[in-house]
């Protein structure tokens, strides 16, 4: 096995046990490794500290598998982890009865750079990194065993796998995917899942039970839903009875899928219901010229801010879309603010929610902070996983 040499000083952060290794940390790879083999990470001092996953192509030279040094890292450590992983959302009781879960979430649950998400029957893979490359069969083999779904779809088509010299790769891994449309329930609501050509893995399962709080907080409020996607918010609302809901979006395949996924609950009356395709940042202007207000606004924006070298610009975005649904509330009105990019930290969106409520003139007050579902949770090492982030906030 090839020994990865820490330079002086860089073997702090293994100690804590980041899992996380850049080129800057690296002093020398002692031995051959290709990409995805594992690797002995050695300190200055000569000290076994990790077992992990060479990618000389990324700035993240290595991901450890282990902090144990004599963790034999093989086909049966992969089912293990997986198996572990699964069993601990089945025993998490905010889980219970959930059609939509993420079973696996990266460096969280100590595999780094593999997405797993189980729609009923099936489950959708995405793998992100050389290292779960290489181990991708014993992976797949793990998630049916402790599954036993009908099928494991990949969605290994992200960005971030050419950042690590990989093509991306989509299709069946395992079975076949179900005929007709794939239906989940999430909190008594169906909902579509396209886990071909979806966003992320079909669904964003993360959002869960900000959606149910969205549904709690709903009851007799006119309700505005901003990059609505396919209408998980706005049915919601519509479940928790609200008297309208508006929602807005620039893709008209989504909103089709919004409508859709209406039709699949009878019991929410679709006269409550207006969709719109418009860009929102254009659609929010065009509300406030009407003199519209609501009771309650959900802006749930695309990833403005990638990594923190985006955060600037970013930031006017995100202060333009909270200074309009702070304008569009009506006295006593909640405004469910979030974000999900990972250059943009929680006391830095707070803050410019804050300049937003102040350049609209209004008093607010934070009622919750909103966050990832458990089902994705943030490692303590890893803080960088905390990428979802909002507030329900309320003026007046």
């Amino acid at each position: 096995m090839a020994r990865l040499h820490l330079t002086p000083g860089r073997e702090r952060t293994v100690l804590r046990r980041h899992p996380w290794i850049f080129a800057g940390s690296v002093d020398r790879l002692e031995g051959r490794a290709r990409p995805g083999d594992t690797v002995d990470v050695i300190a200055a001092n000569g000290d076994v500290l990790a077992r992990a996953a060479w990618s000389p192509e990324s700035q993240i030279r290595a991901r450890v598998w282990s902090f144990d040094g004599e963790t034999a890292i093989d086909h049966a450590f992969f089912k293990r982890r997986v198996a572990e992983s699964v069993a601990r959302r089945a025993t998490h009781p905010m889980l219970a009865g959930q059609d939509g879960q993420r079973l696996i979430h990266g460096e969280s649950d100590g595999l780094p750079g593999v997405i797993a998400d189980r729609y009923g029957p099936v489950v959708v893979l995405q793998l992100t990194s050389t290292g779960a490359e290489k181990w991708r069969d014993a992976i797949v083999a793990g998630l049916v065993q402790a599954t036993g779904c009908s099928a494991v779809y990949e969605r290994s088509d992200s960005d971030v796998r050419r950042l690590e010299g990989l093509e991306p790769r989509t299709g069946c891994a395992f079975g076949e995917l179900p005929e007709g449309p794939l239906l989940i329930s999430e909190n008594g609501v169906r909902m579509e899942v396209d886990v071909v050509s979806g966003h992320k893995t079909g669904f964003y399962l993360d959002q869960r039970d900000n959606r149910k709080l969205t549904g709690e907080l709903a009851r007799g409020r006119r309700v505005l839903n901003c990059f609505c996607y396919t209408g998980g918010f706005s049915l919601q609302a519509l479940a928790g009875g609200a008297t309208s809901v508006l929602s807005i979006d620039s893709s008209g395949p989504a909103l089709a899928a919004a409508a859709r996924n209406l039709g699949h609950n009878p019991q929410l009356d679709a006269a409550r219901a207006q969709w719109r395709e418009d860009d929102v940042f254009e659609a929010l202007r065009a509300l406030r010229a009407e003199e519209r207000s609501f009771d309650l606004i959900i802006l749930d924006p695309p990833k403005f801010a990638p990594s923190a070298a985006h955060a600037e610009r970013a930031s006017r975005a995100y202060k333009d879309i909270n200074l309009f649904g702070f304008r569009l509330l009506a006295p006593g009105g909640i405004l469910m603010s979030y974000s999900c990019s990972g250059g943009i930290s929680l006391e830095m969106f707070q803050k410019i929610v804050a300049g937003a409520a102040s350049d609209a003139r209004v008093d607010a007050r934070i009622l919750h902070r909103l966050s990832a579902a458990p089902d994705h949770p943030v490692g303590l090492s890893v803080p960088e996983g905390e990428y979802l982030k909002g507030l329900a906030v309320q003026i007046g």
